[in-house]
């Protein structure tokens, strides 16, 4: 009998930790930014993704074949806090728990490294994807940013 194909929603990505992103591997995240609409074009650049990488706590990519299908990353003081940022899966193979893959094994990591109190700031209605998680709104607290140009 005939090997089943598979089919685009059975992709099961390889997960792995980076701590350098060759110029390939940043040429990729750059790309994962930008579709997320976090970058612009012209406003960021490959130096920049691989400073990125380097001084996050750690950085986690989803490889499917040659190809980076989505990504997180973790900041952290490396003794007590950590946020997770960055999650995001290439638009196509959104839904097929990819995502939830990455939140998983960052949060993981970081117990693992000792940190106990893990954020994240939802954005773009994402609550319900990071609620069965475990993560939940801070009653009284406000993301808040101050871009300095």
């Amino acid at each position: 009998m005939p090997t089943p194909s598979r089919r685009p929603h059975d992709i099961q990505p390889a997960y792995r930790f980076i701590t350098r992103a060759d110029p390939s591997t940043a040429l990729q995240i750059m790309t994962l930014y930008q579709a997320a609409g976090w970058w612009s074009s012209t406003s960021d650049s490959l130096d920049l993704v691989t400073r990125i990488v380097q001084g996050s706590h750690c950085f986690l990519i989803a490889r499917q074949a040659s190809q980076i299908i989505g990504m997180g990353r973790a900041i952290s003081d490396g003794a007590s806090d950590a946020y997770i940022q960055d999650v995001t899966v290439q638009r196509s193979l959104r839904g097929r728990g990819i995502g939830r893959n990455l939140v998983k094994q960052l949060s993981q990591r970081l117990m693992a490294d000792g940190i106990h109190w893990i954020g994240l700031i939802a954005e773009n209605n994402t609550l319900n994807f990071y609620a069965p998680m475990g993560f939940r709104a801070m009653p009284g607290a406000h993301p808040m940013v101050k871009i300095v140009p």
